[in-house]
């Protein structure tokens, strides 16, 4: 999809449909304002008379407009002047795609950066025209014999006031088309079925980006023999019941201008599909679990992000990749295993697994010399016990890591919420049989999972995001979101971002 900005009248845009935004108190916005002049007041006639609630999402075709060049006007609501801020916005960004969507339409202008939001200019709200824009004609069909006819929408012209917004628009709109491709590629391997998203397919995926990259990208794939000789047992423990090889991925991406310039690494849980292993789960939706690898998908979504901006930091990207299932070979309550880091750990379940990948996975990360490590997993339904589906848990041992995370987050508009990591939560993990057990009973889930894996992160600056509660959706409208790409996409442009101000002298 393309994203042209253009700065001229509104009036004169040719196009098949313009998108026009407005607010309950008939105060017209400058481009609503202008094309309703041109139509003899039509904007303003039918909002007077009832036909449109411009309540927040509301959306009102206008099939033919006198005097606008546009063949179609779209009005949507944005509710109360007063209470617009982002949330509102985006509401009103994806009821007007949904509408677009299902148009027989190629192309659409947009008028959204003439919209106030406090703290947030042009190229924010640009970024975001393009990201719902690309998660509104996002479908996965790819096993339907007959798919419905895609959306037929591939261009939208962003309608920019002021002259001095354009270069801004356009910025904002790359940085909106990269994180949607991304979120886009998150959806589609969260989505595919386990027999056809293993971790061997995970590789040849990186593999492809790699070659797809003109050399910005490398990438070595670990297979079990290799994993063996490096000692990551925790991660190979997880793989021995299922037929599928585990793999360890890494991409590396070096933007920076020295290669030696100390890289933020993002470590992904990728389980292919969680059976549970000897712990079996119960067979109720047992079917969302291909969606355990999403930890992984972010990363790979996170890195199509990165190759497409081009920013000048350095990325390692690792995905610890397995499937969980029950045979003979299959780790068992009570089994000791050994970590590459040399602890040992009680296996007291075997649904805990996702921690075992990822704890080799940060043991790897030391020899990067890293200046963050943040790893992402759908880790815990705990996780959604204290958060639901709106914010992805966020835990760390480094205060400033943790606040970098969460800006981004605000920014992205993919937020999470800070959760403690103190020691004494540390007890619950103790065995009486190993340095440590992967579970640490009931009480406070999420936490004593983070606590395991921050035995394994005592190196580096490190976070975990836990993005059980964020990572996919239930229900009729079941399927991957993509999150937390746009977060973690916005927290490596801010690091490019704060390195260049130390650069130029400056202080944050």
């Amino acid at each position: 999809m393309e994203f042209p900005v253009q700065t001229g009248n509104p009036v004169k845009t040719e196009t098949a449909c313009i998108v026009v935004p407005v607010f309950k108190d008939g105060d017209l916005l400058p481009t609503a304002a202008k094309l309703d002049d041109a139509s003899e007041r039509l904007i303003g006639q039918v909002i007077e008379r009832g036909d449109f609630d411009p309540k927040l999402g509301n959306v009102q075709l206008i099939p033919f407009a006198p005097g606008v060049s546009a063949e179609r006007l779209l009005l949507v609501g944005l509710g109360n002047r007063d209470k617009c801020r982002e949330g509102a916005f985006r509401k009103a960004l994806d009821a007007s795609f949904a509408a677009l969507a299902g148009l027989p339409v190629d192309d659409a202008a947009v008028a959204f950066t003439d919209v106030p939001l406090p703290d947030r200019a042009c190229d924010w709200k640009a970024r975001m025209v393009a990201e719902a824009a690309q998660r509104a004609v996002y479908r996965f069909t790819e096993f339907k014999s007959e798919p419905a006819p895609p959306p037929r929408l591939e261009r939208i012209t962003l309608q920019v006031s002021e002259n001095g917004d354009a270069d801004a628009a356009r910025e904002g709109a790359r940085i909106g088309k990269a994180v949607g491709e991304g979120v886009a590629y998150t959806r589609t391997l969260g989505n595919l079925p386990g027999n056809v998203c293993t971790p061997h397919y995970l590789a040849e995926q990186a593999e492809a980006l790699g070659r797809a990259s003109d050399g910005a990208l490398s990438v070595e794939i670990l297979d079990e023999e290799a994993l063996e000789r490096l000692g990551a047992l925790s991660l190979l423990s997880v793989g021995r019941g299922s037929d599928q090889p585990s793999r360890l991925i890494v991409m590396r991406y070096q933007g920076a201008e020295s290669p030696d310039e100390a890289p933020h690494v993002l470590v992904g849980k990728g389980i292919t599909f969680d059976t549970g292993g000897i712990s079996l789960k119960p067979g109720e939706a047992m079917d969302e679990m291909k969606f355990d690898m999403c930890g992984a998908a972010s990363v790979f979504g996170t890195v199509k992000a990165i190759l497409t901006i081009k920013p000048k930091l350095n990325l390692v990207g690792i995905v610890a990749a397995a499937e969980n299932m029950p045979d003979g070979r299959a780790t068992k309550p009570g089994d000791i295993i050994k970590t590459l880091k040399g602890l040992s750990v009680e296996v007291l379940n075997t649904d805990a697994e996702g921690r075992l990948v990822l704890c080799d996975a940060l043991t790897y990360s030391e020899r990067f010399e890293p200046a963050s490590v943040v790893d992402i997993a759908t880790l815990t339904g705990a996780a959604i016990i204290a958060l639901g589906h709106h914010a992805t848990g966020l835990l760390s041992n480094d205060d400033d890591l943790a606040l970098d995370l969460l800006d981004a987050g605000e920014t992205a508009w993919d937020r999470a919420w800070h959760l403690p990591l103190w020691d004494e939560y540390q007890e619950q993990l103790e065995s009486n049989f190993a340095d440590l057990a992967n579970i640490g009973g009931r009480p406070a889930g999420t936490i004593t999972a983070a606590c395991f894996l921050s035995r394994f992160a005592d190196k580096f600056p490190w976070a975990h995001l836990d993005i059980a509660g964020t990572a996919w959706t239930s229900g009729k409208q079941k399927g991957a979101s993509g999150r937390p790409v746009g977060l973690l996409t916005q927290y490596l442009l801010d690091r490019e971002e704060e390195a260049r101000s130390v650069e130029n002298g400056n202080e944050l």
